[in-house]
């Protein structure tokens, strides 16, 4: 499996972008803040030398972040590299995409999904009930326009949330959330869905996300909204 198609890989570093970024010859490091592994991991944009992968260490060290690094699965050279490196393989995770047509072939029921920008105080309750935490969230707030919250409803009551950004045509959605009392009810489809009338409505054609390759009930819901995989690619985390 390799990487995705060059306009889902670039959406899929812009709509999440690091709080900051250093980039030492191939090797560019994310600062994170606190949000997780996705910006807060070095990854190759160029050719790249192991003197470049031991100021990216250095660098990890200055944030005080861990030694987190990300390589798509077709990065021969750079997973073996950090495997030398004694780097242990984390969240193997898979890049899934759709036309954003194949998820607008029905209506939303009345009521069921939103669109709002800036999020409400109930969405980010739903986040932060969840693992999307301030520090996440705080991700969302970054992101250039267009960009927006997702709002799921469900027995007459706010249940969902999610985030959805374009960037060149594909619409990229993260931060997917129901309440454990809601779910496997099909909210977490229609989250999606409406993330799709929102992407038509910028002019994107494809829509994408991404999930754990161990998360079979969520892969098993994006493959019946008609995802197919993209990409994938896994963490690698060095010993301090």
């Amino acid at each position: 499996m390799t990487r995705p198609a060059p306009a889902i890989a670039a959406a899929f570093e812009a709509t999440w972008p690091a709080a900051e970024t250093r980039d030492f010859g191939g090797i560019r490091v994310g600062r994170g803040a606190g949000a997780g592994g996705r910006v807060s991991s070095a990854r190759a944009v160029g050719d790249w030398s192991p003197a470049d992968l031991d100021a990216a260490e250095a660098q990890h060290r200055d944030w005080g972040q861990p030694l987190l690094f990300r390589a798509w699965d077709d990065e021969d050279r750079l997973m073996a590299a950090l495997i030398e490196r004694d780097c242990r393989i984390e969240t193997p995770t898979l890049v899934l995409s759709a036309p954003v047509t194949a998820l607008t072939d029905r209506e939303l029921p009345p009521v069921t999904g939103f669109t709002i920008w800036p999020p409400l105080a109930i969405q980010r309750d739903i986040w932060a009930a969840g693992n999307i935490d301030a520090a996440r969230q705080a991700v969302m707030d970054r992101v250039p326009a267009p960009r927006t919250a997702l709002l799921g409803r469900i027995r007459d009551r706010a249940a969902g949330a999610g985030f959805a950004a374009c960037h060149d045509g594909v619409a990229m959605v993260h931060g997917i959330e129901v309440l454990p009392d809601f779910r496997r009810m099909g909210l977490g489809s229609w989250l999606v869905r409406t993330a799709a009338f929102w992407a038509a409505e910028q002019g994107a054609d494809t829509i994408a996300l991404a999930v754990s390759r161990s998360n079979e009930v969520a892969r098993a819901t994006y493959a019946s909204l008609g995802f197919a995989v993209a990409g994938s690619y896994a963490y690698y985390r060095r010993a301090s």
